[in-house]
C-alpha cells in the first residue's frame, strides 16, 4: 500500500526535521522545501496528498504560494502559522487553505488534521450525496435526511449546510460564508451566521450543545465534519 505523501514547505530547519520524523513514524512519506519557489516546484513535479505550508517564507509570501498552488492544486493545504492575530489565518483560509495549525503545535493534533484532510480530499463537489453518520445530504435533489427522515430546511439553511458539506473538513471563514450565502453586502453580519448555525444544529445534531457535524472554529468560522 502506497504511503500518503506530504509536502512540507517551511524555512525553519528544526520544524522541518520535527515534521519529517513524526510523519515518517506515522506512515507518511515526506518531501521538504525551505523556500516558496522550491515548494512550488516540488508540488508540480510530485503531486502530494497534503501540503503543509508555512506563511513566513524567506523568498516570497506564503499567501502568494497558496494562491499559485490553488491555480491548479485541488487537494488539501494546511497552513502553519505562528500566533500573531487572526488576520493572516483568515486571509489564508479565504485564499484556499483547508485548515491551519498554530505554532507551536501538538503532534497528536497535527496527525488528526492530516487524517481529516486526506479523508476529505475526494469529498465535496465530486459527490452528489454526502453521508456523515445518521446525516445524509443529497446535493442533486436538495434533500437532507437524519435517520432516513426528511428534514424541513429553509432555503438559507439548506444553502449554508450544502456549502459547508461541499467543503467538508475545510475551515470556512465567517466572511466567506456570509458572502456566498447572503451576498457581498453581508460580510460583517456575523449574527446571521450564529442564528442560522444554531437553527441547523437543532435540526441535524443529536446534541446541539455538543455538535459532531457543524464545528465552531473560534474567531474564524465553521467546519463541517
Amino acid at each position: 500500500m502506497n504511503k500518503p505523501e506530504v509536502l512540507i514547505i517551511d524555512d525553519e530547519p528544526q520544524i522541518r526535521k520535527l515534521l519529517e520524523i513524526n510523519l515518517s513514524s506515522h506512515g507518511y512519506q515526506t518531501r521538504l522545501a525551505c523556500t516558496g519557489k522550491e515548494g512550488l516546484m516540488l508540488a508540480a513535479n510530485h503531486i502530494p496528498e497534503v501540503i503543509l505550508l508555512d506563511l513566513g517564507l524567506p523568498d516570497m509570501s506564503g499567501h502568494e504560494v497558496l494562491l499559485q498552488l490553488r491555480e491548479w492544486y485541488r487537494k488539501a493545504i494546511v497552513v502553519l502559522s505562528v500566533e500573531k492575530g487572526e488576520e493572516d489565518i483568515i486571509a489564508a483560509l479565504d485564499n484556499g487553505a483547508n485548515d491551519y495549525l498554530s505554532k507551536p503545535f501538538r503532534v497528536g493534533e497535527l496527525m488528526a488534521r492530516l487524517r481529516s484532510a486526506i479523508r476529505n480530499n475526494d469529498s465535496g463537489e465530486t459527490r452528489q450525496v454526502i453521508t456523515a453518520g445518521e446525516l445524509e445530504i443529497d446535493l442533486a435533489g436538495r434533500v437532507v435526511k437524519v435517520d432516513d427522515q426528511v428534514l424541513k430546511l429553509t432555503t438559507t439553511e439548506y444553502n449554508l449546510l450544502a456549502l459547508l458539506a461541499r467543503n467538508a473538513g475545510r475551515v470556512l471563514t465567517h466572511q466567506f460564508l456570509l458572502k456566498e450565502v447572503w451576498g457581498v453586502g453581508y460580510q460583517t453580519e456575523t449574527q446571521y451566521l450564529r442564528v442560522f448555525v444554531a437553527q441547523l444544529r437543532k435540526k441535524i445534531e443529536a446534541d446541539p450543545n455538543h455538535p459532531r457535524h457543524l464545528i465552531t472554529v473560534s474567531g474564524v468560522g465553521y467546519r463541517f465534519e
